[in-house]
C-alpha cells in the first residue's frame, strides 16, 4: 500500500508520524474521558471516598468502591492495635514462618468438607489425628485413630463432652435407669466453653474450688462430688487462669478406686488446650494421657502451642468404642457420601494443612526446641518477677509457658496503685499483659499473667521486665492513690482492659 511513496522516503516518514500522532490524540482523549468518568463516579457517592465518610455500621453501602480503598479502610481501622508479638495476653499463634503462611494463604478458598474435590485434605487431617494420638500414647491399633478436627479447642471440648454424655445415657438406658440428671466435675478454674457445654446440653456443673493452698484440682474433693449421674471428670493440662496442670495421674488413681467400689465407670476427659502440645515434648515422662486407665478422650488447640494460626482444635478418643456411633453424621454432599464428626459442617482446610506442614517442617525435635525455649523464657520471667519486692508468684514453678503473679500482701497494704494500673502503664509501651480477678472462692485476688509463645526472645523478656520496674518506680512516687486503688479499697468490681481468656 506504500508503493507510491517508495521514491520519497521522507514523505512516507512524515505521513506515518502524522498518522501515529492522530492515534495518540484519540488515545489521550479517551484517557481524559475515562478520568472524568472516574472522578464523577467517586464524587457521586460519599461512600466511595473513605476520607469523606465513616465506615458503615448498620447497613451495606448503596455503592461500592475500589478494592484498594476498601482494603485501606479496613487496614487503617486495625492499624493502631498492639503488635502481635507484644501481646502476652493471648495463647493464640501470632507467628508462622514464610512457607507455612504461604501455604495457608493459598488454601484459604478450600472447604475441608468437600472431600470429593479435595480428598487429600481429608487424608492429611487423618494423618494429623494419628500423629497427635501417638504423641498422647494412644493404644488404638487401627490404621486411622478415632478423632476429629474442630474450629478450635472449644469445639473439641464440646465433642469430648457430648461423647461422655451419650455414653452415660446409653449405659443408664441399658440399666433401665433415669437419664435426666447428668453432671460433670471439674475445678472452678474452668474455661468458659465448659459452662457453655453444661448450659446447652443441660448438664449440672459441679466445681471444686481452687485456692493458694490448693492451686489445682484436688483429686479427693473431685471424687467426693461424683455419683451415678457423673458423665466424666475434666482435669486440665494448662489451666487458662494459672498456667498450672491438674494432677491427672493422681486423679486417675483415686478414680480407679472409686469406680471399683461403685461400678460407675466414670471416665476422664482431659482439657489439654495448652498442655497437649507442651507435655509430650518437654515432660514426656509425665503420665497424663492415654497411658492412664480412665482417660478416654483428650482435646487440644492447634492454634495455641500447636503453632498454627487460628482456628484449629483436635479431639482424640482412646479407642473407637469410646466414640458413640450417633456422633458420626453421613450426608450426601455433591454426589458423595461424607461422614463427619463435628458441630460445624463447612470449615476451612488451611489450618489443617498448616498443622500438617508444622509436623513435617519441625519434627519432634523442632517442636521440642520451640516449646523448651518458651518454657525457659517463662521460667526466667517468673523468677525475676518473683524477686521484685512488690510481687509474689502464684506458684513455685512453671508447668507451661505461662504464669501469674499478685501483689505481695504486705506491700499491698500500703500501695497507692493496683495491677490494673500496671496493666495500663505497660499498654502505653505496647505490651498487652492482662490483670484480672481469680475464680470463685478467691475472686478478691487480682493477678497478672504472661503467656510466652514462639517468637518471644530473652531480649524481649528483659524489655518487659524493665518496663515493669520503671512503672513500679513511678507508682511509688505517687502522693495519692489512683482511681483504681480507691475502687479496690472499696471492693468495687473492676474489669481489665485486656482480654484474658
Amino acid at each position: 500500500m506504500y508503493e507510491k511513496y517508495s521514491a520519497s522516503p521522507i514523505i512516507f516518514c512524515f505521513l506515518y508520524l502524522l498518522k501515529m500522532a492522530n492515534i495518540r490524540f484519540w488515545l489521550n482523549l479517551w484517557n481524559e474521558q475515562r478520568c472524568i468518568i472516574h472522578i464523577f463516579f467517586v464524587m457521586s457517592s460519599k461512600m466511595t471516598n473513605p476520607v469523606l465518610s465513616s465506615s458503615p455500621v448498620d447497613e451495606i453501602p448503596k455503592r461500592g468502591m475500589e478494592a484498594e480503598r476498601a482494603y485501606q479502610m479496613v487496614k487503617d481501622e486495625t492499624y493502631p492495635q498492639t503488635q502481635p508479638r507484644l501481646n502476652l495476653a493471648t495463647f493464640v499463634t501470632t507467628y508462622m514462618d514464610e512457607y507455612g503462611t504461604k501455604l495457608m494463604n493459598e488454601a484459604i478458598d478450600i472447604n475441608y468438607i468437600d472431600q470429593t474435590e479435595y480428598p487429600h485434605v481429608a487424608v492429611m487431617c487423618g494423618r494429623c489425628i494419628n500423629i497427635i494420638a501417638n504423641l498422647w500414647n494412644s493404644p488404638e491399633k487401627a490404621k486411622w485413630k478415632a478423632g476429629a478436627v474442630g474450629i478450635g479447642s472449644s469445639e473439641a471440648c464440646m465433642l469430648g463432652g457430648v461423647a461422655a454424655l451419650l455414653r452415660w445415657k446409653a449405659k443408664r438406658k441399658a440399666e433401665g435407669k433415669s437419664c435426666d440428671k447428668p453432671n460433670l466435675v471439674m475445678s472452678t478454674a474452668f474455661q468458659v466453653v465448659w459452662e457453655k457445654f453444661c448450659q446447652l446440653w443441660d448438664v449440672q456443673m459441679r466445681t471444686v474450688p481452687i485456692s493458694l493452698d490448693k492451686p489445682t484440682l484436688c483429686p479427693e474433693e473431685a471424687i467426693k462430688m461424683c455419683d451415678e449421674n457423673t458423665i466424666c471428670i475434666v482435669p486440665i493440662a494448662g489451666v487458662t487462669w494459672t498456667g498450672l496442670n491438674d494432677d491427672i495421674e493422681a486423679l486417675d488413681k483415686a478414680l480407679d478406686t472409686y469406680n471399683a467400689k461403685t461400678g460407675y465407670n466414670i471416665p476422664i476427659h482431659v482439657d489439654a488446650a495448652s498442655g497437649g502440645f507442651i507435655l509430650p515434648f518437654v515432660k514426656p515422662e509425665c503420665k497424663w494421657d492415654f497411658r492412664l486407665k480412665w482417660v478416654w478422650s483428650i482435646s487440644t488447640s492447634g492454634h495455641k502451642y500447636g503453632l498454627v494460626y487460628p482456628g484449629l482444635g483436635w479431639v482424640v478418643w482412646k479407642d473407637k468404642k469410646y466414640l458413640p456411633e450417633q456422633m458420626a453424621f453421613s450426608v450426601n454432599y455433591l454426589g458423595a457420601n461424607i461422614t463427619q464428626v463435628g458441630l460445624n459442617f463447612s470449615r476451612p482446610a488451611a489450618q489443617i494443612l498448616g498443622q500438617y506442614y508444622n509436623f513435617i517442617r519441625y519434627g519432634f525435635e523442632g517442636y521440642k526446641d520451640i516449646q523448651s525455649a518458651s518454657m525457659e523464657i517463662a521460667r526466667y520471667c517468673h523468677d525475676k518477677i518473683g524477686k521484685m519486692h512488690c510481687f509474689a508468684n502464684y506458684s513455685k514453678g512453671v508447668d507451661n509457658p505461662l504464669f501469674i503473679w499478685y501483689m505481695n500482701p504486705e506491700y499491698d497494704k500500703k500501695a497507692k496503685w493496683t495491677l490494673y494500673d500496671l496493666q495500663s502503664a505497660l499498654q502505653q509501651n505496647g505490651w498487652m499483659v492482662p490483670a484480672y480477678t481469680m475464680p470463685k472462692a478467691i475472686e478478691d485476688m487480682v493477678v497478672m499473667r504472661v503467656v510466652v509463645r514462639q517468637g518471644m526472645t530473652r531480649d524481649m523478656a528483659d524489655m518487659l521486665l524493665t518496663d515493669i520496674e520503671n512503672a513500679v518506680k513511678e507508682f511509688e512516687k505517687l502522693k495519692y492513690p489512683t482511681t483504681s486503688r480507691l475502687a479496690y479499697e472499696k471492693r468495687e468490681r473492676q474489669l481489665g482492659k485486656v482480654f484474658a481468656h
